[in-house]
């Protein structure tokens, strides 16, 4: 075979192979090649003009961590059991979104498939995983990640990876992975000594952009796309969640999203098996979703975070940073009946009009929740929804998230209120990174008036926000598992439920009384935020029968519901 690697940087360029240099080969396109064999597990690397060695940027695996040679794996070594799999239609889906590291005690992905069955009798779907290439250390998010092609070492590499995805889908669950090709890690991130990866024609948070629109960004663009095509194709994922496009700067008559979108569709014929793409968007465009045809990017769906920040500001009352643009029960009835609230909308938050209108959508475009892990991960300490509401409030933002119109998402021990946080947490081996990023994290929180917050390189703080799973035993948390498995029973059975399209939904509600009733298709979903009991009078309750209801207590009488304080029931 031919060892390649796209350097056209350097003018002379050695593969280190068992300690032994060779010379490779100058090739068209700033390709460098050599003629060798290398068998499954052979250790390899770069050297540029007689510097280095460095991993290669389409490493596999990197056994020795970002730093260390590349190994080459040979993908057709793994014995799939999934053959005939077909993955459910993302319409149809109820995702949970988990972090590896800390779903199992033990952190890999082999501990993750013995939690499938949970997942299983919970109702999900598609399992959705944090990054999972490789970043510096054994723990961290997954979004500093540098060896775009190689499962983090820690989780257990490419065979531990492709047995988690091969048991998900023997037990029926799709999954989908969170890719970012909007920034790289700084720590172990050498694709720069190798060629124009980046420019500083766009400014980041993360410092230069990714190079997609100028000199050399054809081999950039082909770099990421072919990650994006290595996990569908060789690693059996189901779809790919593709972080912050907002981030992604491509000024091309093609932009890179819809390249991507072209050559997904592509590899989707030639497997014979439906593939997904998601955009987490920042701007509130929804053009990412119209077909290219209509001018948009063919993307299937998008997060929708301002469902999120309508509903949590809702439910917890917080108005700082984002939230102050959200609070009324007026913008969550405006996502609910039309996906976005800011659609072209004035922002006070961003001091301008934000946003363009949802239309010829539908609820599968996007992708709802109350929890997920930049919304915890990114407070203070880690809060998760159920360190700030009551349980009575917990169950009525299950109850919307389960029954909007939007493609419902979990957070990892969201169903049944874990108690343990999710906080930021890295294990930069570099000390100087590492203390600039916690210094970075002090400032950022300081300036929002909180003083005191976890280190994020202390290995307490990675422990503590590792699941505990037999906390599902006691009663409030065994409640709250058995309210999201009915709301899902009931998404399931009921086919106003599976019914996405905006104009079959009327949203209803009283700012003062603080009462929502949200109508789909003969389906009622009446929800108190009032701490008092009190009545709704609606004509659509007549004859209505009482599905599913929060706590005890709620009647139903002719045209009027009862309904105790903080408390939802489900009619129909």
């Amino acid at each position: 075979m031919n060892l390649r690697v796209w350097a056209p940087n350097a003018r002379r360029v050695e593969a280190e192979l068992a300690g032994i240099r060779k010379p490779m080969q100058p090739a068209n396109g700033g390709w460098w090649q050599l003629q060798t064999t290398l068998s499954h597990g052979t250790d390899y690397a770069f050297l540029l003009d007689g510097e280095g060695p460095f991993p290669d940027p389409r490493s596999p695996w990197q056994p020795q961590g970002v730093h260390g040679p590349s190994r080459h794996v040979d993908h057709r070594r793994f014995a799939w059991k999934d053959s005939g799999w077909r993955a459910p239609p993302l319409a149809a889906a109820v995702i949970q979104e988990i972090h590896i590291g800390t779903f199992t005690p033990e952190g890999t992905f082999d501990g993750a498939i013995g939690r499938l069955d949970h997942l299983i009798d919970l109702g999900i779907t598609h399992v959705e995983l944090m990054p999972v290439a490789e970043f510096p250390g054994d723990r961290g998010w997954g979004y500093d990640g540098v060896d775009l092609y190689a499962p983090h070492r820690a989780y257990g590499g490419p065979e531990g990876f492709k047995r988690l995805v091969d048991a998900c889908h023997r037990k029926g669950l799709a999954v989908l992975l969170d890719v970012v090709y909007n920034h790289l890690g700084p720590d172990g991130n050498y694709l720069a000594r190798f060629g124009p990866y980046f420019t500083d024609a766009y400014t980041t948070p993360w410092g230069d952009a990714v190079n997609l629109d100028r000199a050399g960004s054809d081999q950039v663009r082909d770099f990421l796309i072919d990650n994006a095509l290595m996990w569908l194709r060789d690693y059996h994922v189901d779809g790919l969640r593709i972080d912050a496009v907002h981030a992604i700067f491509d000024r091309s008559a093609l932009h890179f999203l819809e390249e991507l979108q072209q050559a997904v569709t592509a590899l989707e014929a030639q497997l014979g098996r439906h593939l997904v793409l998601i955009a987490e968007n920042d701007l509130n465009d929804p053009r990412l979703l119209h077909p290219p045809g209509a001018g948009g990017y063919g993307l299937d769906a998008m997060w929708n975070e301002d469902f999120h920040h309508a509903l949590h500001s809702l439910l917890t009352g917080e108005r700082h940073g984002y939230y102050q643009d959200f609070g009324p029960i007026a913008d969550l009835a405006r996502t609910l009946s039309g996906a976005l609230v800011y659609d072209g909308r004035y922002s006070r938050y961003r001091q301008l009009r934000h946003g363009r209108p949802a239309t010829g959508l539908s609820g599968r475009s996007f992708i709802g929740f109350l929890q997920n892990h930049d919304q915890t991960g990114n407070r203070p300490h880690g809060e998760r929804s159920a360190h700030l509401l009551s349980e009575e409030l917990l169950r009525i933002g299950a109850a919307l998230v389960l029954t909007a119109p939007f493609v419902p998402l979990l957070f990892q021990g969201e169903e049944w209120g874990a108690s343990t946080p999710f906080q930021y947490f890295t294990d930069h081996q570099d000390a100087e990174l590492a203390q600039k990023v916690q210094e970075g994290r002090r400032k950022d929180f300081a300036a929002a008036g909180t003083t005191s917050i976890p280190d994020p390189q202390a290995p307490d703080t990675f422990a503590r926000c590792r699941l505990n799973w037999q906390e599902q035993e006691h009663p409030r948390h065994a409640g709250l598992l058995a309210w999201h498995k009915a709301l899902i029973h009931l998404r399931r059975t009921i086919p106003a439920l599976s019914n996405d399209r905006f104009d079959n939904i009327k949203v209803s509600f009283d700012e003062g009384a603080r009462w929502l009733l949200l109508e789909r298709s003969g389906v009622i979903i009446a929800c108190n935020l009032n701490q008092a009991g009190q009545r709704i009078h609606h004509r659509g309750l007549k004859s209505a029968q009482l599905l599913l209801a929060s706590r005890n207590g709620v009647v139903v009488e002719d045209e009027d519901i009862i309904l105790p304080g903080e408390s939802v029931a489900i009619l129909g």
